[in-house]
């Protein structure tokens, strides 16, 4: 790097330029790879995700065409049956036809699940099962605890709550897949908190999983507000469609993080000892909360997080002091 170079003064200054440089021409390299795969890896969504679009905005919606399209991808199939599962609080028995599934969720989750399994099967064919399995359970609590957010905060989106959720950490499979490809990094991918510390991201791939994430929203033609979501949910102030959505989502994640739940990662066990640290999570993540705001919706994680973390089949043991 010649701008670097041109400074240099003594020993001492020269090592250290030429360290820098070295660090900066890898980080460079490593976007570069991962915006190759973003311009020419992401294939585009299959036919059968908007022709199910176009069938379930129809009125009325004609269920028996949508149970046959969406039977036409086993993968999908299995993964709409499994979502509902884990989607649907309250159920005396697991869900197993399509049929049920389709009834149970209805049309707007429906829409949401079908083309979030479209795009985690898209970007993460290559992915090992046990990084895929943690993506789906931190991504599924963040959605169930963002649209439970919503309802409290009386915010009238819930199913752009819950979409936003679950699609916040999207970019972070892109860089889970470059990860695992044979480099002279210094970093490995276990020793990274994936979804969690963006300077890491960095440092280990040259871009962060929330630019990434924008490029996908971007590519796929999401809403504005849910792009705004992909890249500013690490830097909620920064937000330019809706902030509030945002801070839902924030909200949301760190709860999971506070509990172990990461993507890449086995599931910690669950261990809180202090009643007021959802509070105090609030207090340093959504600033647009008024004080009563923050405390109802503290409660309302407490109570939501303990209930609907054995839907997705993670360990519990929640101790109080």
């Amino acid at each position: 790097m010649p701008a670097q170079l041109n400074r240099l003064d003594g020993a001492g200054g020269n090592s250290a330029s030429i360290d820098e440089s070295e660090r900066l021409e890898k980080e460079q390299s490593q976007e570069a790879r991962v915006m190759a795969l973003l311009e020419n890896g992401i294939p585009t969504l299959p036919a059968y995700v908007f022709e199910l679009s176009t069938l379930l905005s129809s009125v009325p919606v004609d269920l028996r065409r949508v149970c046959r399209v969406i039977r036409t991808d086993p993968s999908l199939s299995a993964q709409v049956i499994r979502l509902c599962n884990s989607a649907m609080s309250g159920l005396r028995g697991r869900v197993s036809h399509i049929e049920h599934a389709v009834v149970l969720l209805g049309t707007e989750r429906l829409r949401t699940l079908v083309l979030t399994c479209s795009l985690v099967q898209r970007i993460g064919n290559f992915l090992s099962g046990a990084d895929l399995q943690s993506f789906w359970q931190h991504s599924l609590l963040t959605a169930t605890l963002s649209e439970r957010s919503a309802l409290c905060l009386r915010y009238l989106e819930t199913e752009q709550a819950y979409l936003a959720g679950l699609l916040h950490d999207l970019g972070v499979l892109p860089l889970l897949l470059l990860s695992l490809a044979p480099r002279d990094l210094k970093l490995s991918p276990e020793g990274i908190p994936w979804g969690e510390s963006v300077e890491l991201e960095r440092q280990h791939c040259g871009v962060d999983h929330c630019v990434v994430g924008k490029c996908i929203g971007l590519s796929w033609n999401f809403a504005p507000e849910i792009i705004d979501v992909l890249e500013h949910h690490h830097r909620p102030q920064d937000a330019q469609r809706d902030g509030t959505l945002v801070e839902i989502v924030v909200a949301a994640d760190l709860v999971c993080q506070m509990h172990g739940v990461r993507v890449g990662a086995e599931p910690s066990r669950i261990a809180l000892a202090d009643r007021n640290a959802y509070k105090t999570l609030l207090d340093s993540s959504t600033h647009s909360l008024s004080d009563i705001e923050k405390t109802e919706l503290a409660k309302v994680l407490e109570l939501e997080f303990s209930e609907i973390i054995h839907l997705l089949e993670l360990p519990t043991a929640v101790i109080w002091g």
